[in-house]
């Protein structure tokens, strides 16, 4: 079969990277996991402290080296040659990911990198603008979505899981305010693409998603 990709874009706390990685393993595909990239990018704005300032992050990412590579076939995130996996999914790296991610300069620097994975590998790819920016030729698109509370107790239950101290309500803001930049940026914001199929995960397992997502796939 010729290389084909699968986006499937969403809110935060959706299950797409659960579902993104069984569909991949079900399929026998790669899975790229791009909000790791943003991740990564906000691992080092917030040990360097940067500003949220286009032009000065583009010049300080002219000095950043970021590489996705898969061992096993699971992805690994590398910061100027640290292995930081395990280190982007703490404390508060993923808002800080979001909120670089915004920058127009950011954007376009992960763009390429995203890209030349999908052409390499018949892939999954999760994201926010994977099936209506980073690649909308994508042979097929999911939007995958749950309520506000749902996605802020799955949210709840990883951080608690990790040992994290938190509130729920805590969480459950987070999440609300994550909505609000991800659905109102300027640049590539997050939003159903028009070929989407929209799955609605409240009352489903991520191995339910994935099966469902197989179905309409082998239609």
């Amino acid at each position: 079969m010729n290389k084909y990709n699968i986006a499937i874009d969403g809110p935060s706390g959706a299950g797409k990277s659960t579902v993104a990685r069984l569909l991949a393993e079900k399929l026998g595909i790669v899975y790229l996991d791009t909000g790791a990239l943003y991740r990564t990018v906000g691992l080092k704005a917030k040990r360097e402290g940067w500003r949220e300032d286009d032009a000065e992050v583009v010049r300080r990412l002219a000095d950043t080296r970021i590489e996705a590579k898969f061992v096993g076939g699971i992805q690994r995130m590398y910061l100027d040659g640290e292995d930081v996996t395990d280190v982007i999914r703490t404390g508060d790296v993923s808002d800080y990911g979001s909120r670089f991610g915004t920058l127009p300069g950011v954007r376009a620097a992960l763009l390429g990198l995203q890209r030349a994975a999908a052409q390499e590998n018949s892939s999954v790819l999760d994201g926010r603008d994977i099936g209506t920016c980073v690649l909308p030729e994508a042979k097929y698109k999911f939007y995958l979505t749950a309520s506000v509370d749902t996605r802020a107790r799955r949210r709840y239950d990883e951080l608690v899981g990790k040992g994290q101290d938190v509130s729920f309500e805590k969480v459950r803001t987070d999440i609300l305010a994550r909505d609000e930049r991800d659905m109102t940026r300027k640049i590539a914001p997050l939003k159903k693409a028009d070929d989407a199929i929209e799955i609605n995960s409240d009352d489903m397992t991520a191995a339910e998603v994935a099966e469902r997502m197989i179905s309409f796939i082998e239609r």
